[in-house]
């Protein structure tokens, strides 16, 4: 016998269902070990802003800057999860020993 569920559901909420469903499809077939190379996962604003824990309001700012890598399609916007991984990276403040080692560096090739 085969049971029938009818919900409503904001159109926001459906997509945010449906794209964390096959997050999780693909998370589990790599896990199973017949997957492909891992593909990069697409993140809506909502899944980027708790990836950033950052508010929503903050990423739409960041956007509408261009400082944040995002794809865009009609109106809804699209984070690479590995690409915000990245941009967070660039960010990093270097330590004082290495930039006193490219300094060290920079004297050394001046004087060549």
């Amino acid at each position: 016998m085969t049971e029938t569920i009818l919900i409503s559901l904001p159109v926001k909420e459906l997509q945010t269902l449906i794209i964390d469903c096959v997050n999780v499809c693909l998370q589990n077939k790599a896990i199973s070990g017949n997957a492909e190379p891992e593909q990069d996962q697409l993140l809506t604003i909502q899944q980027a802003a708790e990836l950033l824990n950052l508010s929503v309001p903050t990423i739409y700012g960041l956007v509408s800057r261009s400082v944040i890598p995002v794809s865009k399609k009609g109106k809804r916007l699209y984070f690479s999860k590995q690409e915000l991984l990245n941009w967070i990276k660039e960010g990093r403040k270097k330590t004082k020993g290495e930039i006193e080692a490219e300094a060290q560096e920079y004297i050394n090739r001046k004087r060549k």
